[in-house]
């Protein structure tokens, strides 16, 4: 979540306007063409006829638990259907053993699940009566909305999160990084409320947490002491941290605090860098040292990093090979063109990067769906993407970016593959990502936790 850090006054902004104008400048920048699409909900599928329409066998006294055929299906929009046989959770080559359940897919194409590399669950209204958003323009202003909204949602904040990470479970997504907010205003109950969403749906949803100190580390007393409680006690996989320079006004104080707990509790590290120019570059590398320092390569991600898009190829270049070195991976939102990652570049260097959805319909925003196929269509418009290949790649940037960062196998739809997939009616994976078609059907583990946009029984 981000807003500028200035305090001067200036009209009220978008997050997306803010976000693409340079930061700590008090201009407004121009609806984007992602910020058109964000607009505009996903267009509705047309029913299915009844013969059209997935159906399943029943399980019968001799059937095989273990085991399921999906037959028809058209893996990643291929001409010619085939059978995809699940057992204990996998892909199988084998044939399938007698008594296995069958679900005909009646010609749906099959795509990896996709992974949400971040996304804020704790601040979201989904599903609740329309909020009216207060003007705002610094990130201290928006902290200030965020309370307001926390005490005025009558709704607990475990069941606000279960709900939206639900519904991304229906839409397609096997797995999210939680950026939950930790501050002296709210202790630890994100954390607590998320956790619990977390089990509740550990059936569908592999959910990392990242203790993340919206209101600042340094700048907000008690923050540091949460942060620690957290890790101690084992409630988060990863503490985060904020624009050191720009927001904390404390670049070593502040790392030196979140690395220390990393450090000290063996947790991983995902940090909203926002800076631009020569400030998000002196982080970045203070981050990359630290990383070094504790030997933390592999457990250290960056937010956003909008210090990077835009920066000559040369140095570029020299910062990722730093990057890739460390291993440290990165998160993109693809808020405009001006803000997304370069990602193919980074990737030609080895540095993994993940898409995410941000925040949904909180105090920041009114946009937002926590849909990760929409969430690619967004970035395939940021990058300007028209040629099939680059569809296609801003899928993958949702399924097998996030799906690094997070540790997770790929999932290829191919034997020994986890059986982790979505199906849609379309006519190949370029279309899927530019018409966004209803979720049918989404298979976890070869078991179906979803049916037409909706979570079934667990």
């Amino acid at each position: 979540m981000y807003a500028r850090s200035t305090t001067s006054p200036v009209p009220a902004l978008s997050r997306r306007g803010m976000l693409a104008a340079a930061a700590l400048a008090g201009t407004t920048a121009a609806l984007t063409p992602a910020d058109t699409a964000a607009a505009a909900p996903p267009p509705a599928a047309p029913d299915a006829s009844p013969a059209d329409r997935i159906t399943e066998q029943p399980r019968h006294g001799g059937a095989d638990p273990r085991a399921t055929v999906f037959t028809n299906v058209r893996p990643y929009g291929a001409k010619r259907p085939v059978d995809l046989t699940v057992i204990d959770g996998a892909i199988s080559a084998g044939p399938p053993p007698r008594g296995a359940r069958t679900v005909d897919c009646k010609g749906r194409i099959a795509l990896p699940t996709l992974v949400d590399a971040h996304i804020h669950p704790d601040k979201t209204s989904w599903g609740e009566p329309w909020v009216t958003r207060n003007p705002a323009a610094t990130i201290a202003e928006f902290t200030a909305e965020d309370v307001k909204l926390y005490h005025a949602l009558r709704t607990p904040l475990k069941v606000r999160a279960e709900r939206l990470m639900g519904h991304a479970v229906a839409q397609g997504t096997r797995a999210m990084r939680a950026h939950v907010d930790v501050a002296p205003a709210y202790g630890l109950e994100g954390v607590e409320g998320v956790g619990a969403a977390r089990t509740a749906l550990r059936h569908a949803l592999d959910v990392e947490i990242v203790a993340f100190p919206q209101h600042g580390v340094v700048r907000a007393p008690g923050t540091r002491e949460l942060l620690e409680e957290a890790a101690r006690t084992g409630a988060i996989d990863r503490v985060g941290g904020i624009d050191p320079t720009g927001f904390d006004e404390a670049l070593d104080e502040q790392l030196d605090i979140v690395f220390g707990i990393a450090d000290r509790h063996g947790v991983g590290l995902d940090i909203h860098l926002h800076e631009r120019a020569a400030t998000g570059v002196r982080s970045l590398r203070a981050i990359i040292d630290r990383t070094r320092a504790l030997s933390l390569q592999g457990k250290v991600t960056v937010s956003h990093v909008f210090c990077l898009p835009g920066m000559a190829e040369r140095e570029l270049d020299a910062l990722a090979a730093e990057l890739a070195d460390a291993r440290i991976s990165l998160t993109t939102v693809a808020l405009s063109s001006e803000l997304v990652l370069p990602i193919a570049r980074l990737r030609e260097h080895g540095v993994q990067v993940g898409l995410g959805s941000d925040g949904v319909r909180d105090a920041w925003s009114p946009f937002g769906t926590a849909d990760m196929l929409h969430r690619a269509h967004l970035l395939a418009w940021a990058q300007d993407a028209r040629l099939d290949e680059e569809l296609e790649a801003a899928y993958r940037a949702g399924a097998d970016g996030g799906a690094r960062l997070l540790g997770l196998p790929r999932v290829d739809l191919k034997p020994g593959s986890p059986a982790d997939f979505l199906l849609v009616r379309g006519e190949c994976l370029p279309q899927v990502v530019v018409d966004l078609p209803a979720r049918d059907m989404v298979v976890r583990g070869g078991r179906v936790v979803a049916r037409d946009g909706a979570l079934v029984d667990g």
